[in-house]
Parts: structure tokens; C-alpha cells; sequence
């Protein structure tokens, strides 16, 4: 298979199910149902009474009515809210209304779940292949060395718009230019590297006038200084969905280039998003600092900052969005800028053609694992 049918592949297909995707917080799951959909799998989830995250099928096996619309019975069992058939924990059938007998099929498939960074991550393709070493380092998330916070955001586009929209940051420039903007978004040269699941972008801009934000945060540590600054966007891409950005500001020529950011302030944008359909996502991200970061002000701050420049790339998303349904077939041309993420695209057609489970095969499993 070419790169280019590759490519194009993976524009019908959207998301590899072979994957950790972030379904919530963890303070979102609790002892009530939480419904979601995952890489357009329908999911149920709750915590058992021991505090184990649980994520079921949406369905039940009977007649299909979403187990959400149910109750939680004892430990870790769920009771559909039409007939009363309960499921405990790894989906299989505990209690039929009327008969005594279990029926040895009845279950609903149990999706593999890890709970890590404060987020909530399952894995909606083949559970032989869940590996909890390969769900996406957020450390940052709850090091006692960084402080910081985040929101969700339901978007109306695809996932991968997102990725496109953190894998190039000139757009700031234009989108965000009374908070983050600057002339040398665009001026300035880049780096991309890759490697079979990463893609980093790597950008520096000496010697400017820091935008608004940044000069804010630079004066949150060294009230008196009002000169240029150094700052740096270091992106990285984790397939098929996780972007972190390492970004900051420092005194310009104090060596922040060369590693010393000693005399400067660093960030790191964390962003999952997680595909529901073809067309729209959650989006989960945090902020995170290494500076003052026991002053909840600057936390407040900070989170409510990055909300209002977010909610100016939905806008601008979900209009991209709209554009992309009424041109059906259209090609993307691509710039140098677009360099990262055409390798996210690219290493994601690879993820989705490798995958063994077709949607027709998945959808039967994981709906009452009849094939078995």
C-alpha cells in the first residue's frame, strides 16, 4: 500500500481502535453511570465499591437499550433499566428476570481500563494487545513539582483538526494575537523529528517582545524585568491523539537555548482528544507550571487564560469543520508549516492498516461477544 492510499485510508476510517484513549477524568467516574463514546464505541462506566474503574459496552445484550440508562446493584454489578438483567464488572450476565438459568452468552464486552494521570484511559480494539505501559506520559498532571489545571471540551470536528491545530502554532499568530501572538511565530525556523509513534516540532524564537500572556508570567517570578525574551514551543506528538507542548519564556541570552532556563518561566500544554465519530471529539486538557506554584491565583489565571484562547480555536475548528462537510473529497494542499502534522497523519494511517479486527468483527464482540 502507498503512503498516498495510506493517507487517504485513514481520512475513511478517522481512529485505530488499537489505542489508549482518555474517556474522562477521574473525577468524572464514580458510583453512578457515566456514559461516553469512544472511537465511536458506545462505553458505560462506573467504579466499583473498591474504587476499580469499570467500562462496559453501552448495550445490552437482550435487546440493546444503553446499560446507562440503568442502575449500579452491590459491588461492581449493573442493572439495565429495561428488564432488570445484571452484569457484574467483566460483562458477564449475573441475573435474568423470570429463569432461573443464565444464558452463557449473555455479556456485553468489558473494555481493558487504566487510570493515570488523573485521567481515565480504555482501549476500544483488541484487549490482548492493552498494554498499560504504552498509555501517553502526563506526569506533569500531578507532580508535586508542577502545579496546574484543565477543562474538557466537546469540539464538533475531527480529532485529527486538533492534532493539525497544536502539531503547527504559527496560527497563534492570527488567531490569538491579543494573548499569545507574535510576528515571529512566522518568522521564526523549525524542527520536526519522528520517530514510528512520536513527532516532535521544535521552535525558538530569540531576542523578542514576549506576547501579553507570557510577559504576565515572566513578571510572576521576576517582577522587575520588562525586557526581551527568549521562548521556545517544543511539540510532541504520542499516536494516536496526545500532544504535549513544552513552552515558555526566559531573560533573552541567558542560556535558555543551551538548556539553562533558570532565568525563565516553563509551561507544558497537555491535550488528549478522544474520538467519539468522525466529526467531533473530547478534548481534555491542563496547564501546568514549574513556577509560583503554590499561588492558586495564577492557577486560576492561568486555566481561565488558556480557556478563552482554546475557545477561539473551536470557533475556528468547528468552522474548518463545516467547510471540510460541504466539499466532500477535497484535498488538503500542505505548507512547510504542515510538515508535523503530516507525520501524525501518516504514522496513524500506518497504526489503522495495521490493525487485524475489522469494524464488522469488532462490532460483533463488542456488543456480546457472540463470535466466541
Amino acid at each position: 500500500m502507498s503512503e498516498s492510499q495510506q493517507e487517504s485510508d485513514a481520512a475513511v476510517r478517522h481512529f485505530p481502535l488499537d489505542a489508549w484513549y482518555a474517556a474522562a477524568w477521574d473525577h468524572e467516574v464514580g458510583r453512578s453511570l457515566t456514559a461516553r463514546t469512544v472511537a465511536g464505541r458506545p462505553m458505560v462506566l462506573y467504579r466499583t465499591t473498591s474504587g476499580r474503574t469499570v467500562a462496559l459496552a453501552d448495550a445490552c445484550w437482550h435487546r440493546l437499550v444503553p446499560l446507562s440508562m440503568g442502575t449500579l446493584r452491590g459491588d461492581d454489578e449493573i442493572m439495565c433499566g429495561y428488564h432488570g438483567i445484571c452484569y457484574d464488572s467483566r460483562g458477564r450476565a449475573t441475573f435474568m428476570p423470570a429463569q432461573d438459568t443464565i444464558n452463557p452468552s449473555a455479556t456485553v464486552h468489558s473494555y481493558p481500563v487504566v487510570e493515570r494521570h488523573r485521567f481515565v484511559w480504555v482501549w476500544p480494539g483488541d484487549p490482548a494487545l492493552a498494554d498499560p505501559t504504552t498509555v501517553p506520559d502526563l506526569f506533569w498532571n500531578e507532580h508535586p513539582d508542577w502545579a496546574g489545571d484543565g477543562r474538557t471540551i466537546e469540539v464538533g470536528c475531527g480529532y485529527q483538526l486538533v492534532v493539525d491545530n497544536l502539531m503547527d502554532l504559527t496560527h497563534e499568530q492570527f488567531v490569538h494575537g491579543s494573548s499569545i501572538g507574535h510576528d515571529g511565530l512566522s518568522e521564526s525556523e523549525f524542527e520536526v523529528t519522528h520517530t514510528d509513534r512520536t513527532v516532535t516540532v521544535t521552535k525558538w524564537m530569540l531576542g523578542i517582545e514576549p506576547p501579553p500572556v507570557w510577559r504576565q508570567a515572566l513578571q510572576d517570578r521576576f517582577p522587575d524585568y520588562a525586557g526581551l525574551v527568549d521562548r521556545w514551543q517544543i511539540i510532541r506528538y504520542t499516536a494516536p491523539s496526545t500532544v504535549t507542548i513544552d513552552v515558555g519564556v526566559a531573560k533573552a541570552g541567558t542560556g535558555a537555548a543551551q538548556g539553562d532556563r533558570s532565568q525563565g518561566v516553563t509551561g507544558t500544554v497537555i491535550n488528549t482528544m478522544t474520538p467519539a465519530t468522525a466529526n467531533t471529539c473530547r478534548y481534555l486538557w491542563s496547564f501546568a507550571r514549574d513556577w509560583c506554584i503554590d499561588k492558586q491565583a495564577i492557577t486560576t489565571r492561568m486555566r481561565e487564560g488558556v480557556s478563552r484562547i482554546f475557545f477561539e480555536d473551536e470557533v475556528m475548528l468547528e468552522a474548518q469543520q463545516r467547510g471540510i462537510d460541504a466539499n466532500p473529497g477535497y484535498d488538503f494542499y500542505n505548507l512547510n508549516i504542515d510538515a508535523g502534522s503530516m507525520w501524525t497523519r501518516r504514522i496513524v494511517a500506518q497504526m489503522i492498516a495495521a490493525e487485524t479486527v475489522t469494524d464488522e468483527q469488532f462490532s460483533s464482540i463488542h456488543t456480546g461477544d457472540r463470535s466466541r
